[in-house]
């Protein structure tokens, strides 16, 4: 090609915001070490032969101008020491080495166990994620996290690029004419015991804070690799919304563009062209989709660069000075912030001005680059991300995980797993185990993608598990009997995936609440356990089991039902205090472990005693619109606050001035739930509401009086006996009132419908109908529970029924 002179200059908007350098007064230096107290728990240690040390900011570290803590300095010859408050560093000023520089967490596991020594890759660190589970059937391996139970763990910042002045890539300087990268270390020391969160929140503060995503991507995304047409496409949908199963974001797969080509130009692969044979008015599907309340994404795969037969060849090939009459293709180069400026300028920008919301980056081709060090997995997540805030929009972008930063660039596409019980059952861990390196945005192929097997089970379990993740994508390959779409399965498994995905749209309310808490103080949407409860043994011993936000905890069911129990089952933790399963309505003793049998129709989530669960009413419809209807579940045995946060849905609605803030306050003891005023104002939010109060687990109150701004309501208070719930629903309420329910005499707690449930549960399952009778007997004989399950014990049942019987039987037992 012929090229003509040109000058390189990266956009402002693809510059990213940084404060890299750290304050004088955080560091301690000597001829060639630089030790930088970031705050009391997390120390910047670096050593240079060469005596120059690094203020740039890097891949993973942007920002180290953080007020410094107070630290002291012992400073004796061939010994220096640094102590915080939580920890204690002693360094022999040499070469970083085992023998000669150390870190102790104070207060920590054990005096043993708490003391790092250099090149220590650190013992029972709890891990973090994977860059895809492509092809994975089952487990994979993870890298290392910043927790650890013994303490403390290492990032490694010594070989990623920095940002120069011109906000593009650099590598690091280095010692030495030859260029290598040995010679200077660069390491961030983590010590933070086990309050987790808190060294979750400082990598946060030095790494960049999780974006705020757009509250369209929390709903149900339908996907495929499939070759539609618009025609077919559009059938796909209009039958989601027969069957009353909403949805917000629609994914084309690769074949959106054209894939069967000239070879000259490539395998089809990448692409940038629509098929109009396929999709004859492009404009006029996104729009078609978008006034039915859904977003668009469109597959891309960058590897082939841009071609000669692409529409956008000639813009991009001006653009960078080439001559596009030479028909030469244009080589995806990740390491040129040039072609970068145009492949976004000319190829993607006239495709979104088309109609495509966000891109779903697949990038398969390996970490390599012109650039040595340059991943162009990173490079694609960064400026893509950053691109897509251009006009003051919530910038969002959809592709694989690329090491430690990468939370920074939501979403994540986990990849092609294949299609068996194994595979769903390591997700619910895996993703959890993301937010050990901040990555709370995990999306993954719900259902799974290829290979394995049809299992119905398998596949409405999986659904279920989707609902409560961070993302609820659809997905799998193009083979004719792998589709997703509920009614291909049979009509129970079909009836409970349209139940499920019908409820991820009422989370809606809930779930951007947490996108909130999630980018505002560092709490991803899905936390292990142990987060909440990190000196509990029990919480590190159910791996599946995690926290959902603020109020929730799931037990997903990764395994098939038993035949004649006529359900799956499986063991949870139940921390301290009582819980109620937000399904089935039975309340829990906690403090112990307890095997939980489910049927099709739901897996344990549970809600703490004094939860609050804001929840979108009224039918079903596409999108995620701010809804006229709030429904309020709470759960009573302890007072709970809960504050609903809402926007406008622009890329201001990070800040407060675009919010509107709803504080929900249940007084257990006072006998009062009070909702509001609202704070703040936001386009989009209604200011008038009506609301749907249920009160769950308690006995028959007294008087109920509803108020709202002061005044009385004619409200409809009702009491369900056979739910134990008080439902209260008021219509017409303003924003700038608060709506009270004040019960005259308190609430109590109500006892668990055990008898009830036992009957339900013998009527279900496949045994003889005197065994069946006999355990009735016992069950409604009124004995002491203890008494009960001796007499059971005797009786030599199945221990699948015995099981699901001493569920329900001790489930609230003292």
């Amino acid at each position: 090609m012929t090229e003509t002179t040109r000058t390189v200059r990266l956009p402002d908007h693809l510059r990213p915001v940084t404060s890299p350098r750290a304050r004088p007064a955080a560091v301690v230096r000597g001829p060639h070490y630089r030790i930088t107290v970031l705050t009391s728990r997390l120390l910047r240690l670096e050593y240079s032969p060469d005596g120059d040390f690094e203020d740039r900011a890097s891949q993973a570290v942007l920002h180290r101008d953080l007020e410094p803590p107070e630290f002291r300095v012992l400073d004796s010859e061939g010994r220096l020491e640094i102590l915080t408050e939580h920890l204690h560093l002693v360094y022999d000023r040499g070469e970083f080495a085992p023998h000669g520089l150390s870190v102790k967490v104070l207060g920590g596991v054990s005096n043993y166990h708490s003391v790092w020594h250099y090149g220590e890759e650190g013992e029972r660190n709890l891990g973090g994620t994977a860059r895809t589970l492509d092809g994975v059937d089952g487990a994979c391996a993870l890298e290392p996290g910043l927790m650890s139970r013994y303490g403390f763990s290492v990032l490694d910042d010594s070989s990623t690029l920095v940002f120069g002045d011109d906000g593009w890539l650099a590598p690091r300087a280095r010692p030495g004419s030859d260029g290598n990268a040995g010679g200077r270390v660069d390491l961030y020391f983590f010590g933070y015991g086990r309050d987790y969160r808190a060294c979750l929140r400082d990598y946060y503060r030095i790494s960049g804070p999780t974006p705020l995503v757009p509250r369209f991507a929390l709903g149900n995304w339908w996907s495929r690799y499939h070759r539609y047409s618009e025609e077919e496409y559009r059938g796909v949908i209009e039958r989601f919304a027969e069957a009353e199963v909403p949805l917000s974001v629609a994914v084309l797969d690769m074949d959106w563009h054209l894939t069967e080509i000239d070879p000259a130009h490539g395998s089809g692969w990448t692409g940038y062209t629509w098929n109009r044979e396929l999709f004859p008015d492009p404009e006029g599907f996104a729009r078609w989709l978008h006034g039915r309340g859904l977003a668009l994404t469109l597959n891309v795969h960058p590897a082939d660069g841009i071609a000669a037969h692409e529409e956008a060849y000639e813009r991009a090939a001006l653009a960078l000075g080439l001559d596009p009459a030479a028909g030469e293709a244009i080589a995806f180069d990740p390491a040129d912030p040039e072609f970068l400026s145009a492949y976004l300028r000319e190829v993607h920008h006239p495709l979104e001005e088309a109609g495509v919301d966000f891109w779903w980056l697949d990038w398969q081709s390996g970490p390599y680059s012109r650039l040595r060090g340059l991943d162009p997995l990173w490079v694609l997540n960064h400026v893509h991300f950053l691109d897509s805030a251009r006009g003051g929009r919530l910038p969002l972008t959809f592709s694989r995980y690329a090491g430690p930063g990468s939370h920074r660039y939501p979403i994540g596409f986990s990849g092609d797993t294949i299609v068996t019980w194994e595979s769903l059952a390591f997700q619910p861990y895996f993703t959890a185990t993301a937010s050990n390196v901040g990555y709370g945005w995990w999306s993954h192929d719900i259902g799974g993608h290829m290979g394995g097997y049809k299992d119905d089970d398998l596949a409405a379990r999986w659904v279920q598990l989707g609902v409560f993740s961070p993302i609820t994508r659809l997905h799998s390959s193009s083979m004719p009997f792998t589709g997703k779409e509920p009614w291909r399965f049979r009509p129970d498994a079909e009836a409970a995936m349209e139940e499920f995905l019908r409820l991820r749209h009422r989370l809606v309310p809930y779930l951007h609440t947490m996108n909130h808490r999630a980018a505002g103080e560092g709490r991803p949407l899905v936390e292990p356990l142990y987060y909440e409860h990190p000196e509990a043994a029990e919480a590190y011993e159910v791996p599946n089991q995690f926290l959902f936000g603020s109020e929730l905890m799931v037990a997903p069911i990764v395994s098939l039902r038993d035949r004649a129990l006529h359900r799956a089952s499986v063991t949870a933790w139940l921390p301290p205090g009582d819980w109620f399963d937000v399904f089935t309505g039975t309340r829990y003793r906690g403090g112990r472990r307890v095997q939980m049998f489910r049927t099709l129709e739901s897996i344990p989530v549970l809600a703490r005693a004094g939860a609050i669960l804001p929840l979108a009413a009224g039918p079903p419809a596409n999108g995620v619109a701010c809804p006229e209807r709030i429904a309020v579940r709470v759960f009573g045995g302890a007072s709970g606050t809960f504050e609903l946060v809402e926007d406008d849905g622009s890329g201001a609605a990070g800040r407060r001035e675009h919010q509107v803030r709803t504080p929900i306050v249940f007084d257990w003891d006072a006998g009062s739930l009070r909702v509001g005023p609202a704070h703040g104002s936001a386009d989009g939010v209604p200011r008038t509401r009506a609301w749907e109060i249920a009160i769950e687990g308690i006995s028959r109150p007294g008087a109920v009086r509803v108020t709202a701004g002061g005044r009385e309501l004619d409200a409809v208070a009702e009491y369900d006996e056979q739910a134990a719930t008080l439902r209260v629903a008021a219509e017409g309420i303003d924003a700038s009132e608060a709506l009270t329910v004040t019960a005259g005499d308190g609430f109590g707690l109500a006892p668990n419908r055990t008898v009830p449930a036992v009957e339900r549960l013998l009527t279900d399952v496949h045994a003889e109908f005197a065994v069946k009778g006999e355990v009735y007997a016992l069950v409604a004989s009124g004995a002491p529970p203890a008494a009960v399950v001796a007499a059971l014990a005797g009786l030599g049942l199945d221990e699948g029924l015995m099981g699901a019987l001493l569920e329900l039987i001790l489930a609230d037992a003292g």
